[in-house]
């Protein structure tokens, strides 16, 4: 363990320093650079652990977001090396793919919005508009703008305390890193888990590029949603809705049409096809061939006959300003009789029939449209739609959301217990839940459908600022994820990992359940090469899964300045794999055998990949694409072990968002409020599987905090403490905060393991500050013995708190003595003869007397007691409390009163037995008590000046079975743990 080198100021108090915790921040961020205390290298004698989380995208400046993630990777980072082990924590910095190429193009194109974002982000680390104004003209290179964000992102880590060796850093654009993924792809071709086709995916028209989540500003979860599109005869062609019911198609009865929206004729492989315009645009990126014939407003085919699908009969196209020309193909077929929505619009135009005359419609025609019955449904009749509309009192179309739910209220019932009717033709009698892939081929057999694919959500927008569309690709290179003995692989992998909360696996069930073809690959953007076909660049998704695997090798390959040549597959093969011949490899790549096994060896050391922490948005991507490639190319051994993970953080219980000017950058963090304040504001205020709400307001309550466990410690921390050997002769609060300290001990690791983040935080700061204050209010503790045990907690408590605050813990271990970094130091290990739950337990029923106390105060409002008597419950409550625990009887009234009144002891004391019942009731069981009335008369005996002390009034203890003073009769109420208590 290192020490420290002599530095200046080490003589200035800490309470100068407080109010500037920046200064100590900077000091201590300073020292461990200087003395590279976090730069590590494979060490035999230690047990290694190997933490990541995810390099950042170096397009932008970060947010106080995306500190959440880094401060817990930090922070598990520092609790493991305290705990011994040889702590690997990396970072690199991610910039291929599209986004930055786009937002250089844009800048470059004088795009006012995006010049005027990057300004933003400049400001907050240049100091004139004039440099400001120089370097947006170097953001044109996409090179410059991407080594500007991570040199400033490098600052902002270390700004913050994060313990990153950052011998290792690299970028993703790196030639060396380059080789990396060309070696990854080899093997996935090898594998047979790359494959070239035609397949749909989320496309952007501008960049002409496929997109995946990374490249979204909007939609970032949006998937492809297949419709069906059926052809209804019309004039010499078609009309085509596009459903995601097929198997309704025997129901129709009308079109509904918009008929402010553009439509047009269009030739579609050959064939005429009536579709909205923008439909028709959407058709052409999905390998159909189309030609516009002719374009028209909607309202000029209301009125008009379509032909069903199945018998001919004429279907009436009606008016409807709700179809969305944008949605699917602007045309929607109504099924009134399973369907509210259309049941309901229907219904409107009975009803106002006039409304229709502008299209030639009458009102016979309208009332002529009656829905068809053609699914039966156990508990509905014969129109499920009808029924459900009039049920729930919906009488308009505007009653949207509950419109919604009843829709999906039927849908679910018709799925899952529904069955065609005899209308149905070759499907009557068949189960809806089985049908609909069979009424799909039906239909297209019979050249009656086709397909048609949307993203499931809308709006889907990439970060170039256009609407992303779906397109089918011909020759575009996909990865196959559903390759059965890959995908069975994985899930085992999955299966034997933990995750962390568990709450999240259902997540990574779902991801692996949809997870099939996934293009891999772009015509453009930053990246490598498909080493396979070199018109392909591997997109930024699938070029980021393993490369934690880098990291173990990264500082070798620059420190010995090795040629990105050199890095072939071959040497890739032997390094990670251990395949081939280290002496042929040797020569081929001029690289030494003994750098070569060198290599090998950090490689073997450092792998696997221990706990890998990241958010729950990279479930559906970077995590799970991350366990596929690990089963695919290293053996089981070097399989990730344990993936962490944190939700977002939202402001003032809104969504952060530059719009609203709730983004708190990351650079601002330690000037604004200080990295420490940060780091225990982002653990403490919500488990890592909840959302963080950060909320300005609670901020110097977190300062306080802070402030107060440094006066604490600088008062009474040392570096000499004394050993407790016999504590039966230390004072009974003395005994109570050293079994509190050892119990935290005891617990904070366990919560630490457990991801159980706020738990150990609450206790390293809020409890720990109750608990020393509470103590150092017990006069009657000698000064000698408080001093040692404050010298003894102080020692437990600044270790404990290390990994959350770890500038403030150095700077207290400083101050007691230490020459050595509390960051190196061990965590503190719990003394089990300390802990001491008796003595726990009486100073918490002497508390909760302190609580009950205040409380009553309260009430009194106007008048100002002088006293409290607090009255010790006698022995045989005790005894019977004892024998309803022992009993284990279920809390019902009869059955404790039962069990009480049968023993004799109990029975002369009938009234009271009652009074203990209900007691039990209320408290849904038996709460703590202590062991005896004796014993608990010795605790409030022992507690009568702190009980003065904390409320201001004169205390007088009495035992309930005889009080000397009991003129309110109070002592008849007292009960185990719980004494009665008159004030006056």
């Amino acid at each position: 363990m290192p020490s420290l080198a002599p530095h200046t100021n080490q003589c200035e108090s800490v309470v100068s320093l407080l109010s500037d915790y920046t200064k100590i921040e900077t000091k201590w961020q300073q020292r461990w650079e200087d003395d590279g205390i976090f730069e590590v290298d494979p060490d035999p004698s230690k047990p290694k652990f190997f933490v990541t989380v995810p390099y950042p995208y170096t397009n932008g400046a970060l947010h106080i977001g995306h500190g959440r993630t880094y401060t817990v990777g930090d922070l598990i980072a520092r609790y493991k090396r305290m705990k011994g082990y040889n702590v690997l924590f990396p970072m690199a910095s991610h910039m291929t793919g599209t986004p930055i190429l786009g937002m250089c193009e844009r800048i470059k194109e004088g795009d006012p919005d995006a010049i005027e974002q990057y300004k933003r982000d400049l400001r907050l680390y240049l100091d004139s508009e004039e440099e400001v104004e120089e370097q947006i003209q170097e953001f044109t290179n996409p090179w410059t703008t991407a080594k500007f964000f991570a040199d400033v992102i490098h600052k902002d880590f270390k700004r913050l305390g994060y313990g990153i060796d950052w011998r290792r850093k690299f970028t993703t654009g790196d030639d060396i890193y380059n080789q990396f993924v060309t070696w990854q792809y080899h093997k996935l071709m090898d594998e047979g888990y790359i494959r070239k086709g035609s397949h749909p995916l989320l496309y952007c028209p501008n960049c002409g590029n496929p997109v995946g989540e990374d490249d979204l500003l909007e939609g970032e979860t949006a998937k492809i949603k297949e419709f069906t599109a059926i052809k209804f005869g019309f004039k010499d062609g078609y009309l085509v809705p596009a459903t995601l019911r097929p198997e309704t198609v025997f129901g129709v009865t009308n079109m509904w049409i918009n008929p402010n929206a553009t439509y047009v004729w269009a030739k579609v492989d050959g064939e005429k096809w009536v579709v909205s315009k923008t439909a028709a645009e959407k058709m052409k990126l999905q390998d159909k061939d189309i030609e516009i014939i002719e374009t028209f407003p909607g309202s000029e085919i209301v009125g008009r006959d379509a032909k069903a699908v199945h018998d001919e009969h004429d279907i009436l196209i009606l008016p409807a300003d709700f179809v969305d020309p944008a949605n699917a193909t602007g045309v929607v077929y109504s099924v009134p009789g399973h369907a509210p929505f259309d049941y309901v619009a229907l219904k409107d135009l009975w009803e106002n029939p006039s409304s229709l005359e502008e299209y030639g419609i009458s009102a016979e025609d309208i009332r002529a449209v009656e829905p068809i019955s053609m699914i039966e449904i156990e508990g509905y009749g014969e129109l499920p739609a009808k029924e459900a509309v009039e049920k729930h009192g919906i009488d308009s179309q505007k009653e949207a959301k509950h419109l919604e739910e009843v829709t999906q209220e039927v849908y679910k019932a018709e799925f899952y217990d529904g069955v065609m009717k005899e209308n149905c033709e070759q499907f009557s009698g068949r189960p809806i839940k089985e049908v609909k892939e069979d009424v799909i081929e039906w239909m297209k057999s019979n050249n009656r459908a086709d397909v048609f694919y949307e993203p499931d959500q809308r709006p889907v927008v990439c970060k170039c600022g256009t609407d992303v569309r779906v397109a089918v690709l011909a020759g575009q290179w996909f990865l196959d994820y559903e390759s059965p003995g890959w995908k069975k692989e994985a899930w085992k992998a999955l299966n034997e990992m933990c995750i962390l909360p568990e709450t999240f696996r259902n997540l990574f069930e779902a991801t692996f359940d949809w997870l099939a073809q996934r293009p891999c690959a772009r015509k453009r953007g930053i990246g490598t090469e498909l080493p396979f076909d070199d018109e392909w660049i591997i997109e930024a998704l699938s070029d980021s899964t393993i490369y934690m695997a880098f990291y173990t090798i990264v500082n070798t390959i620059k420190e010995e300045d090795l040629d990105p040549e050199q890095l072939t597959v071959a040497f890739f093969d032997y390094v990670y794999l251990g395949e081939g011949d280290k002496n042929e490899l040797s020569q081929e790549t001029g690289i030494s055998v003994e750098l070569l096994d060198s290599m090998r060896d950090e490689f073997l050391y450092w792998y696997p990949n221990d706990q890998r922490h990241t958010a729950p948005s990279h479930i559906s991507n970077h995590l799970s694409f991350a366990i596929f490639h690990h089963v695919a190319i290293f053996p089981e051994k070097h399989w990730l072990q344990c993936i962490s993970l944190n939700e977002h953080v939202i402001m003032e219980g809104s969504k952060m968002s530059k719009s609203k000017g709730n983004v708190i950058p990351l650079v601002e963090i330690p000037k604004k409020y200080g990295a420490d304040v940060y780091r225990i504001y982002a653990i403490s205020a919500a488990e890592p599987g909840s959302l963080m709400d950060w909320r300005e307001s609670d901020v110097p309550a977190v300062k306080n905090r802070l402030r107060q466990f440094m006066n604490i410690i600088e008062r009474f921390g040392r570096t000499e403490t004394v050993e407790f050997e016999d504590p039966e002769d230390l004072a009974t609060p003395t005994r109570w905060l050293l079994s509190k300290a050892n119990s935290a001990a005891a617990k904070c690791g366990e919560f630490i393991d457990n991801l159980k983040l706020r738990d150990y935080s609450i206790r390293v700061t809020s409890d720990m500050i109750r608990t020393v204050n509470e103590y150092l209010n017990r006069s009657e503790v000698p000064s000698k013995e408080r001093d040692d045990v404050m010298a003894y907690v102080s020692d437990i408590w600044v270790r404990l708190i290390a990994p959350l605050a770890p500038h403030a813990a150095e700077e207290m271990w400083e101050n007691m003595g230490h020459d050595d970094y509390i960051s190196l130091a061990s965590w503190p290990e719990a003394d089990n003869q300390l802990i001491d739950p008796t003595a726990e337990q009486a100073h918490e029923i002497v508390q909760r007397a302190i609580d009950d106390v205040e409380e009553i105060q309260k009430l009194l409002k106007d008048e100002t007691p002088e006293q409290v008597h607090v009255y010790v419950s006698p022995q045989w409550k005790f005894d019977a409390l004892d024998s309803v625990a022992e009993a284990d009887l279920p809390i019902v009234t009869g059955k404790l009163m039962g069990h009480l009144m049968s023993k004799e002891q109990f029975r002369e004391h009938g009234g009271d037995v009652k009074k203990i019942v209900d007691r039990i009731l209320k408290e849904n069981g038996v709460w703590d008590y202590s062991d005896s009335a004796k014993q608990e008369l010795a605790v409030f005996n022992d507690a009568e000046d702190y009980m003065c002390a904390a409320l201001d009034l004169e205390v007088h203890v009495h035992d309930a079975a005889d009080p000397e003073y009991d003129p309110k009769g109070k002592a008849t109420f007292a009960l185990p743990g719980r004494p009665s208590l008159y004030l006056e």
